[in-house]
């Protein structure tokens, strides 16, 4: 048991030692102790609004003869509107696009087609798995606007907005 007794004094002998003083006057020891803490944090993601939805860019098709493209916009409930200036007559234009809308696997639930003596249009209310759209357009003589809209999901609003 004597031996046991020694290590143990010993022992508590060194770690007095380790915390005071060393026996050179000009320096001291010390000991530290690194303590490590591992944080979680939750972060949540935000939609934002400033930018317009790229999932949907994909399923809006674009009109042949198109000579310009405004947007995507963001628009509300994070929603996209584009804008499409076509060469063409408004109810040639817009039945082409019907079958854009249609290859690109919407499924129109209202098809709704005015025309007569040069001018006209058509608007199409649509569906692509849960996303929601709609499909105005309309013209006089050579030139059709569109303003194609889709949103994730059927919108409370379903407004398409206008062009700025």
């Amino acid at each position: 048991m004597k031996h046991g007794s020694y290590v143990v004094m010993a022992a508590i002998g060194l770690a007095a030692a380790g915390c005071g003083s060393s026996p050179n006057s000009g320096t001291t020891t010390s000991t530290s102790t690194t303590i490590s803490k591992t944080v979680t944090a939750s972060v949540s993601q935000a939609t934002t609004t400033t930018g317009a939805n790229t999932d949907l860019r994909p399923l809006i098709p674009v009109p042949p003869n198109t000579a310009r493209t405004d947007g995507p916009d963001s628009i509300g409930e994070n929603g996209i509107r584009l804008h499409f200036l076509v060469n063409g007559a408004p109810m040639d234009v817009m039945g082409a696009y019907k079958t854009a809308l249609q290859q690109k696997n919407w499924s129109l639930i209202v098809d709704s087609s005015s025309g007569g003596s040069g001018g006209g249009g058509a608007t199409y209310t649509a569906t692509n798995g849960n996303a929601f759209g709609m499909f105005n357009g309309g013209g006089w003589g050579g030139t059709t606007d569109i303003d194609a809209c889709a949103w994730p999901s059927k919108p409370s609003d379903t407004s398409c907005g206008h062009r700025r």
